[in-house]
């Protein structure tokens, strides 16, 4: 059994760390509600914008654009990581480092790794890429920290210059989805070229409350009449949205300025995203390590008090013992 002078070593140290992991989590709990107010403040706009591209190149007959466009054979691919700069948040990293190796795995099988392109968002992420042999095609350490449109833009537009020129003929993000503290989704996503199925008012982790406008009601406006009822027995016409849309100047000059648009928000969104969830899980982290710091002081100090019970007891015996003789 350890001495009383050990015990209460151990318990001024667990004390001093349980501080240190309070203090971090205030820390952390702070960042996250200033995160979330960005995500709060961008979503519905960002939500909006990509709404109403889908339903716009859903909607126009006859009508695509070269980011929609998918290239006839993918033989380059990008993934785009996100993670954190530092540790200390639970499973935030090596879920995504997990993702990325399936990905890779994936990928490899289809065009081989030398045509996998990865833009690390992040020093772990970074230094996990070089560990499995890639080239980091480029370093966001700082943006990871601080996302700012201006960066973002600026990765987004490099992304979609290389697609156009066909130099990357597929672009995917891997990244946690802010849902709620207590809900983290790790996501993997198409950027490019665009699916416009997936209309991101159709996704159930959007906390949004309004009528939906999916693949189904544009498939229902193309195809009216008794065949598209049969076809989409669970649809209801009162669901499809307006799309009776009056293009000025021109529908191409709309689409060269709202595409990009729409696409430089996707990225700044999923670094929000990101950004939220680390902070999340370094919360959520830092409460569960207090909490067992808190359980271990428990049980130290009772520990403590049955040995100094013990003793006190040793010692009256020996003093009962002694004047008896």
């Amino acid at each position: 059994m350890p001495s009383l002078k050990e015990i209460k070593t151990r318990i001024a140290s667990v004390n001093s760390t349980r501080k240190i992991t309070s203090a971090m989590k205030m820390v952390a709990s702070s960042k996250l509600h200033h995160a979330q107010q960005m995500i709060e403040n961008m979503l519905p706009y960002e939500t909006e914008l990509d709404h109403i591209l889908k339903t716009f190149l859903e909607s126009a007959e006859n009508l695509t654009s070269d980011y929609e466009l998918e290239h006839k054979q993918v033989s380059k691919v990008a993934i785009v990581v996100f993670t954190s700069n530092s540790s200390m948040c639970g499973g935030f990293n090596a879920n995504i480092i997990r993702l990325l190796q399936q990905v890779i795995d994936e990928y490899t099988e289809q065009v081989g790794r030398e045509n996998i392109l990865i833009y690390p968002i992040g020093r772990k992420v970074y230094d996990k890429v070089k560990k499995l042999g890639f080239v980091p095609q480029g370093e966001y350490n700082k943006l990871c920290e601080k996302p700012n449109p201006q960066g973002c833009g600026a990765l987004a537009g490099q992304l979609m210059a290389d697609f156009i020129d066909h130099k990357i003929d597929k672009v995917e993000m891997l990244y946690h989805h802010f849902r709620s503290t207590a809900s983290l989704i790790v996501t993997r996503e198409q950027y490019l070229p665009i699916d416009v199925s997936n209309d991101i008012l159709n996704r159930k982790n959007r906390d949004l409350s309004r009528v939906d406008s999916s693949k189904a009601a544009m498939d229902y406006l193309n195809n009216k009449g008794a065949e598209a009822e049969l076809l989409n027995e669970d649809f209801k016409p009162s669901m499809v949205p307006n799309v009776d849309f009056i293009v000025e100047p021109s529908v191409d000059d709309v689409l060269k300025k709202l595409i990009p648009q729409a696409l430089h928000l996707k990225m700044y969104t999923a670094f929000l995203d990101s950004n939220a969830c680390e902070h999340a899980a370094r919360m959520i982290a830092m409460q569960t390590a207090t909490d067992n710091a808190d359980e271990l002081l428990r049980e130290l100090n009772l520990q403590y008090n049955k040995s100094r019970q013990q003793a006190i007891t040793s010692e009256l015996l020996d003093i009962v013992g002694g004047s008896q003789n």
